[in-house]
């Protein structure tokens, strides 16, 4: 059995940190990030950065998932429809 690693999660929003705890114990990552915020809100702000700092330093990326689109985060792009309509004629302005 392979021993769970804690990384980086390629589900991020800033560094991957909350994402990868969230990863780690099978959490939402929403659930943990809005936890992260609220506690780090009524430490006084600065240790919760502080910590954010520090994970964003020590933890490792997380293995890159090939999606078969030859980009990170692209997209597909989507159909351009006509949208040239009679109805929709201003010329007569």
């Amino acid at each position: 059995m392979a021993k769970k690693r804690l990384t980086k999660s390629n589900n991020s929003v800033f560094a991957g940190v909350l994402g990868g705890i969230a990863d780690y114990f099978n959490w939402d990552p929403t659930l943990v990030r809005v936890l992260y915020v609220i506690i780090s809100f009524f430490s006084s702000g600065f240790p919760g950065i502080l910590v954010y700092l520090v994970l964003m330093l020590v933890m490792p990326d997380a293995p890159k998932k090939d999606t078969g689109q030859g980009s990170k985060n692209k997209r597909p792009r989507k159909d351009v429809t006509d949208t040239s309509s009679s109805d929709d004629d201003w010329s007569d302005y």
